[in-house]
């Protein structure tokens, strides 16, 4: 596997944004991604990782070659992430925190077109595990502030700049590290952005729908288990665990959970139905949600709680019935519902199935509103007049649940202008995980924009 090259020196080179202020930005993203992809940082859910403590001294060196004072904070051995302050031209603002996570699910090369840690450009694409999720992100954060810091343009106000080890394991040995141990080094923050937002989703040429996350669900990883009697294989076994489990399971995971209106998703669906020209027929939202293509999966999760089995295991050899047998479960509650989902959890489940939390965390939920949804609206139409920006819901989880604990109003905003044929939503945790060049580009002149305007 090739090795990372310093961004600003590397061999490859990308036209874009010549003679504009973000020309040298636009150029250094895409060596800037590939860098972070060819540096391994899957996470297995371990204490150990080392692939991240790598990461975190690229992007110091990345920082501190252009005059700031990154620090690296280890949690663990190699579990680290590196945080940087940029001083703002009004420091007395409540400051800007940018966050993206360095570490990436694990892939399995084999079942890859081209190597998942290589950052091959293939067809306009930088290919690899983390392109969009979320080094992609965290490359166009570091060229933005390379360049802004060369040529000496300061934000409006303070902008914290954190990259996280351990997001997808829930952030224990990253985030939550942070906020619980050092807190000091987000003071005054009161708003974030991070992933899962900003990207396109093509109506027609003359309109854009750009996805902003304004809430998140929140999260019950669970372990069920069933105790029963062990004995031989070849006897009748009236308590045998795992046909017990297994039922369980099953009636959880064929469980349809009723549809739920949160505030968020009131909005996303008024405004989708006003973009598409369609009215909605509540008693048939999965029709409307069936239009967004490639992302409704995205969405149509936001409208219900899930309970999704994951993972089984019992026993130890084929003649042998096991005295106890496990699963586990990714469940996921929206706002306002944690109570209702949990309840019905047991319910299904049954008086024989014992339920543990493996990880939990909160749901989110703010409003798409202020001067920080403003710059947002007002950079994507600067670089794309087409943009028309709508609150959504992730049905998934980010930091920023860990970011929510300092009071800070968090937002996913990574923005990217996608061709309409992209499986976006495939790409996250997907085979073949890529970004277009010049989406990367987009979003180096986005954030730019940005920056100034918040």
């Amino acid at each position: 596997m090739s090795q990372p090259s310093q961004a600003a020196g590397g061999e490859h080179r990308v036209p874009g944004g010549e003679g504009g202020r973000t020309a040298v930005a636009e150029r250094e993203v895409v060596d800037l991604c590939r860098d972070l992809i060819r540096i391994d940082t899957s996470n297995y859910g371990q204490n150990e990782g080392p692939g991240e403590r790598a990461a975190a001294e690229y992007v110091a060196e990345q920082l501190a070659e252009v005059g700031l004072e990154p620090q690296i904070f280890e949690s663990r051995p190699g579990r680290a992430s590196t945080v940087a302050r940029i001083e703002g031209e009004d420091p007395s603002r409540p400051a800007l925190l940018i966050h993206g996570h360095t570490d990436v699910v694990p892939a399995n090369a084999e079942d890859w077109t081209h190597h998942p840690f290589s950052g091959e450009i293939v067809d306009g694409c930088v290919w690899g595990r983390g392109a969009v999720d979320m080094k992609d992100m965290d490359a166009m954060t570091l060229a933005v502030v390379r360049e802004r810091m060369r040529s000496g343009r300061k934000p409006p106000r303070d902008v914290v700049l954190a990259f996280l080890a351990d997001e997808e394991a829930g952030g224990v040995y990253g985030a939550r590290h942070l906020v619980d141990n050092h807190p000091g080094l987000f003071e005054g923050v009161t708003e974030a952005i991070g992933e899962v937002g900003g990207f396109s989703l093509t109506v027609n040429e003359d309109l854009r729908l750009y996805l902003v996350e304004t809430a998140q669900k929140g999260m019950h990883w669970m372990r069920l288990t069933v105790d029963g009697t062990a004995g031989h294989g070849s006897m009748t076994n009236e308590d045998n665990a795992i046909t017990e489990l297994c039922e369980a399971v099953a009636r959880l995971g064929r469980h349809k959970w009723p549809v739920r209106m949160t505030k968020t998703v009131e909005r996303f669906l008024d405004e989708l139905s006003d973009a598409l020209g369609v009215e909605l027929d509540p008693d048939n939202l999965d029709a409307t949600i069936a239009k967004l293509g490639s992302i409704a999966k995205l969405v149509g999760a936001a409208l219900q709680n899930t309970a999704s089995p994951t993972q089984l295991g019992a026993g130890y050899k084929v003649n042998v019935i096991p005295g106890q047998a496990t699963a586990h479960v990714d469940g996921r509650f929206l706002p306002g519902y944690e109570d209702e989902f949990l309840a019905e959890l047991d319910r299904l489940l049954g008086p024989r199935v014992r339920r543990e939390d493996v990880h939990a965390d909160r749901a989110l939920e703010t409003g798409f509103d202020g001067a920080l949804a403003e710059a947002m609206r007002s950079s994507l139409r600067a670089e794309d007049p087409a943009a028309r920006t709508i609150p959504y819901m992730l049905a998934a989880g980010t930091d920023a649940k860990s970011f929510h604990d300092l009071g800070i109003r968090c937002f996913g905003f990574a923005p990217l202008k996608l061709p309409p044929e992209l499986d976006f939503a495939g790409m996250f945790h997907g085979v073949d995980e890529r970004v277009p060049v010049d989406a990367l580009q987009f979003g180096v002149r986005v954030l730019d924009r940005f920056l100034d305007a918040s």
